[in-house]
């Protein structure tokens, strides 16, 4: 099962690039991104990803201007044999030049929504802690990512209207992941499983000439699964960028979160962090959101066009709502970014806050499935 990526020098194991590692029904490779307005009047996600054992090749494409509605993309494919060839329908990601510049094309279509994007990086790739997560004796997640910072420039069309995409103003998030974790229709057979609950929180920020990154996931009486937090240079171009990777970050020895949410529901109406470094100096953000976007507009828990399903040959579908008015206890919506201002004393940074909380989870009073805040 060969591709033309066995032509260079990059493999792992004995078997040829297209074939993983292991056999399990849930391997990934996906690409991610984000791109708003400081202010919150836009925000736009992007994602694409190949489920090799389940032959899928999916991508989507949702925008958001602040007092409109949430335009959604969906499009799923049989993989292709070739994993350079990111392309479903009208949508394709080219990668211009590794870890510094991608494009993004939606091209015209029925659900009137249409791009033409260039990602330029101002950080070098920062590797997060590899991610793996139980299930009893069954690893559900098991991944590497890493994320970059950087801006946008191009356009945006939409049922509602056109953003021209200016690089001064649109930042951007950009997030490679790799691995296993649950995608696509749900297992059957075998004896029933008690259902699970979860709790993600992210932060990618930008502070004038640096950024800020912390990650969290917490078990349900909140201790600590996974957590870690740093700060980067932000360089004025991808060309100043030193490498792939940068010798100048710096990890924190801690960690902390602090979330309230809007009554009734899992939303967080302001959040803190806390980054203590190494020396044992700690430094406290504070969070204030300004914009809400729903992740399934990028798939995630989307009850049709699910991440990892299968839907045809090849197949495409939209849809567009209104984010404040669906129910935000609806397993479906309760994973979101908000673009958000943060603060550190006098220092003023933006970026997006990304939650899911699932299940009980104690330090939020939550003790039911789906229940709100008291």
């Amino acid at each position: 099962m060969l591709n033309k990526l066995d032509d260079y020098p990059i493999h792992q194991t004995p078997e040829p690039i297209a074939q993983p590692l292991n056999s399990d029904r849930n391997i990934y490779d996906r690409t991610w991104f984000n791109g708003y307005a400081p202010d919150g009047s836009y925000y736009f996600g992007i994602g694409m990803a190949i489920y090799p054992h389940r032959g899928i090749l999916d991508c989507a494409f949702s925008v958001i201007e602040k007092g409109g509605q949430q335009h959604c993309f969906y499009g799923s494919r049989r993989a292709p044999a070739e994993r350079t060839e990111m392309e479903v329908g009208p949508f394709r990601i080219e990668v211009v030049e590794p870890m510094r510049q991608t494009r993004v094309v939606l091209e015209d279509n029925g659900s009137g929504i249409s791009c033409d994007l260039l990602f330029s990086a101002r950080s070098a790739s920062i590797q997060e802690g590899r991610q793996t997560l139980w299930s009893g004796g069954r690893k559900v997640m098991d991944a590497t990512r890493f994320d970059q910072f950087g801006r946008w420039s191009g356009w945006i069309r939409h049922p509602e209207g056109e953003i021209q995409v200016d690089p001064e103003i649109c930042h951007a998030t950009k997030d490679r992941s790799w691995g296993n974790r649950n995608v696509g229709e749900p297992e059957s057979g075998g004896a029933p499983n008690r259902p699970g609950g979860a709790f993600f929180l992210w932060a990618p920020l930008f502070w004038g000439d640096e950024i800020s990154h912390a990650i969290f996931f917490d078990g349900t009486r909140g201790e600590p699964l996974h957590r870690e937090a740093l700060t980067a240079p932000l360089y004025p171009s991808e060309a100043e960028i030193p490498g792939t990777e940068d010798g100048r970050i710096e990890r924190m020895a801690f960690t902390r979160h602090r979330v309230k949410y809007h009554q009734g529901t899992r939303l967080a109406s302001h959040a803190e962090l806390d980054f203590e470094n190494v020396k044992g100096e700690t430094r406290t953000i504070q969070m204030e959101p300004l914009l809400k976007f729903q992740m399934k507009g990028l798939g995630y828990s989307h009850p049709e066009w699910g991440q990892g399903m299968w839907k045809g040959e090849l197949e495409l579908g939209w849809e567009s709502f209104d984010p404040e008015e669906v129910d935000p206890l609806a397993r479906e919506n309760l994973h979101v970014q908000q673009v958000v201002r943060a603060t550190d004393g006098d220092r003023v940074g933006f970026g997006v806050l990304e939650q899911i909380c699932i299940g009980p989870y104690e330090p939020a009073g939550f003790t039911e499935f789906l229940d709100g805040a008291k």
